[in-house]
């Protein structure tokens, strides 16, 4: 649910930015392709209640704290494209860009 909200935001810093290419391209492309295989087997970690063995919740334990690494990547590179533009500090689109990285990022 959250990967047409990141391609969002790409195409927006994108656009802010004002360069003809994406800071960081691969490593925007290896995050989202990351978020999505990891993202599909981070589910047990909401099967707290039904009592996984010791194996099972150190997996998806690990799994959990992993998918912060891509996660991070996005976020800074959103940040790096943000602060590299020459966009007026009073815009509307700005603040909400910056606003929907802090959300996400205390979340």
């Amino acid at each position: 649910l959250i990967l047409p909200g990141f391609g969002i935001i790409s195409h927006i810093c994108l656009s802010i930015s004002a360069n003809f290419d994406v800071f960081g391209f691969y490593g925007l492309l290896f995050a989202m392709f990351s978020i999505v295989c990891l993202g599909s087997s981070v589910w047990g970690h909401h099967m707290f209640t039904v009592g996984l063995d010791v194996k099972t919740a150190v997996f998806f334990s690990s799994v959990t704290m992993i998918i912060g690494v891509p996660t991070g990547i996005k976020v800074f590179t959103w940040l790096y494209m943000l602060l590299n533009s020459s966009v007026n500090v009073s815009d509307p689109v700005l603040w909400w860009v910056v606003s929907f990285i802090v959300l996400f990022t205390l979340g």
